[in-house]
């Protein structure tokens, strides 16, 4: 079922870490304590591209286990995963959208995962059956796309992927597909070395099909070589990128890294389609979030450096209830908008509430707030 990867590709044990990082006697005793609740994997690929000399390299902050992990404050669900599964694997928050959880595997485990709680481990939120999924999505002509996410469906075989595709590709009302991935950036090699996939996203996106990309690519250095060749390939078989980028601590709360990485998404024909403020997850909240009243100034400072198309992404939480625009701050207030609402009655919906400087969710605001 899943892509048959090389396992000399990739490293897994805190003994293999060690051979690219010194770590102190303490330090190991902890990062073993990590990686028994939530499992290291890294490319070699990517290990490649991180500076091992710098403790404070951001790409080695996003796939190198930290003690920070140790911290147990916020929630393995902060967006309510749980009250939106019809039945394992199959998630229906939005009315047009259904998100096909594929695997709870990735070609490298983000430290900072929205969804730590299932990825490298045994999970019984991963599909069983997809053709239960197509039913559903068959069912409910309200639904006219699919998001294929998990972990990352690229690590699956290209044939497991096809018969995806052979699914859903006929069912009238689907417009689109779209498939979330960091395969691009953390395993190249699973792309570039599989002329049956690009075959294969080639045949359906002309032929039967719109099929998207949504990429994470979170730093200008993950923009490499084989990721811009990558593109090329993917924008030449028809298929359109868009990608997704987390506002994190110490990694890219610059003004200067964010648009660089905007910039040359667009150079290569990604588009910059969300920035993301770092979701309150166990293990990932201290570690990696920022105050929104710090993270706004970056967002609007980076913007001011870039052109009309590089700008064009949104910067939005996922939130319990829907997706909410991060629109500004003015007088002691910050403002929002409703992107994407679970309760159809707030879509649109134009709010503010009181500023809390150290606040870093929607959560943390005060509850009053005025509706415009």
């Amino acid at each position: 079922m899943y892509y048959s990867k090389n396992e000399n590709d990739f490293i897994s044990t805190i003994d293999e870490l060690k051979q690219y990082i010194s770590l102190t006697p303490k330090e190991e005793v902890q990062l073993r304590k990590v990686i028994q609740r939530h499992p290291m994997l890294i490319s070699k690929f990517y290990l490649s591209l991180i500076d091992l000399s710098d403790p404070k390299d951001p790409l080695r902050k996003m796939v190198v286990p930290s003690i920070e992990e140790l911290d147990l404050s916020g929630s393995y669900d902060t967006s309510d995963e749980s009250k939106h599964t019809k039945f394992s694997g199959l998630q229906h928050k939005y009315g047009q959208t259904a998100l096909v959880l594929s695997t709870n595997r990735c070609a490298s485990y983000c430290r900072f995962c929205f969804r730590k709680r299932l990825v490298g481990l045994d999970s019984r939120e991963i599909i069983g059956n997809f053709s239960h999924a197509a039913d559903y999505i068959q069912d409910h002509p309200e639904i006219n796309n699919v998001l294929i996410s998990g972990g990352d469906p690229l690590m699956l075989q290209t044939d497991v992927i096809e018969q995806f595709l052979e699914l859903l590709a006929p069912i009238a009302h689907l417009e689109f597909i779209r498939f979330g991935t960091k395969v691009p950036v953390y395993y190249p090699k699973r792309i570039l070395q599989d002329d049956a996939l690009i075959s294969l996203l080639d045949d359906y996106t002309h032929n039967k099909i719109r099929i998207y990309f949504v990429t994470q690519i979170d730093h200008p250095r993950e923009i490499t070589d084989e990721l811009k060749k990558i593109a090329k390939m993917l924008l030449e078989a028809g298929i359109i990128i868009n990608n997704q980028t987390v506002l994190m601590r110490r990694i890219n709360d610059d003004p200067d890294v964010l648009a660089e990485l905007m910039r040359t998404l667009v150079s290569i024909g990604i588009n910059p389609y969300y920035l993301f403020q770092c979701r309150p997850v166990k293990r990932v909240k201290k570690h990696f979030q920022i105050p929104l009243s710090v993270g706004y100034p970056i967002v609007e400072k980076a913007k001011a450096q870039l052109d009309g198309h590089s700008k064009r992404f949104r910067f939005v939480m996922s939130h319990k209830k829907g997706k909410i625009e991060i629109l500004g701050i003015k007088d002691n207030e910050m403002f929002f908008k409703f992107h994407q609402a679970k309760d159809e009655r707030n879509a649109g919906l134009f709010f503010s509430r009181k500023l809390n400087p150290a606040a870093t969710w929607l959560d943390d605001l005060n509850n009053s707030k005025k509706i415009y």
